[in-house]
């Protein structure tokens, strides 16, 4: 029998590997031409995951669409397999705005307050309405579940919690997942500016707040895995492959970087990821 997360790991580089994931010029396509350490672990890296395609890599926007579509694959493949751990109705796809979302159904008040009157939106600004590269919803549940073992609850209590579809008929955001193909300071910042929106922004329980990368500089890495309150984990695609590639004596600074990140819980390998949006 073949072990479910094995297999979604595998069949993810295999995916990656169909448009994106690329050696070419001995250069693998997530590694930074000018800079020498990261074009010789990344093309270790993708020699230790089996890349073999040869071909131009994608471009901007063009690569990031590719990797959000093929991250939300993995998840849709593997959280959903997790139902007995985490009972209930989910849903896994491409992210919409959050003011859809219970926790963040205030924000849209805001918007069309400040699209009517141009002092407010030059006060308010435009950063809360935000839209992720990949969520993850809960459907509120009608009391006939809720009161399916035993009858839990009644009409005159619990009048204000969104999980009772009486009171709110908007989906919960349970987890909020950015995607970097790469990572340079940009994109550090953007993710970080998007954790902190959630976070500073929910009326309610925050939700999980990931960031996905394919980076195979541990320097960078650390810019976006260090540090704690907004981002709750960084999750690479590789991440055994990566600590492989950089446990000879020539990589030791990315060596103890890597190991720093690991040990200090701040970075984990994507098969992890399913199971910590499970908690």
């Amino acid at each position: 029998m073949t072990e479910i997360l094995s297999a979604a790991r595998r069949e993810f580089h295999a995916a990656l590997q169909e448009r994106l994931w690329s050696v070419r010029g001995g250069v693998a396509s997530n590694s930074d031409n000018s800079n020498a350490t990261s074009k010789a672990i990344g093309l270790a890296l993708a020699e230790a995951v089996g890349v073999s395609a040869d071909r131009e890599r994608l471009r901007g926007s063009e690569a990031g669409s590719e990797f959000e579509r093929r991250t939300m694959d993995f998840l849709q493949a593997t959280f959903p397999r997790l139902s007995h751990l985490r009972p209930g109705i989910w849903r896994v796809g491409p992210g919409t705005a959050i003011s859809e979302f219970e926790q963040y159904a205030h924000l849209e008040a805001l918007q069309q307050a400040a699209a009517a009157n141009r002092e407010l939106a030059a006060a308010l600004g435009s950063d809360y309405t935000i839209k992720p590269d990949i969520i993850i919803t809960r459907e509120p549940e009608p009391d006939e579940r809720i009161n399916e073992l035993e009858e839990f609850v009644v009409a005159g209590l619990a009048r204000l919690t969104p999980l009772r579809r009486r009171n709110s008929e908007l989906e919960i955001l349970h987890a909020s997942v950015s995607c970097k193909w790469t990572i340079r300071s940009d994109r550090t910042q953007n993710s970080r500016a998007e954790a902190l929106n959630l976070l500073r922004n929910r009326k309610g329980r925050a939700p999980h707040i990931a960031v996905v990368t394919a980076e195979p500089l541990p320097s960078r890495l650390a810019s976006i895995a260090i540090g704690t309150g907004d981002i709750d984990c960084t999750y690479h695609v590789a991440l055994h492959e990566l600590q492989e590639v950089v446990s000879g004596d020539r990589w030791g600074d990315a060596q103890e970087m890597l190991a720093i990140m690991v040990e200090g819980r701040r970075l984990r390998d994507i098969s992890d990821l399913p199971l910590d949006l499970a908690v």
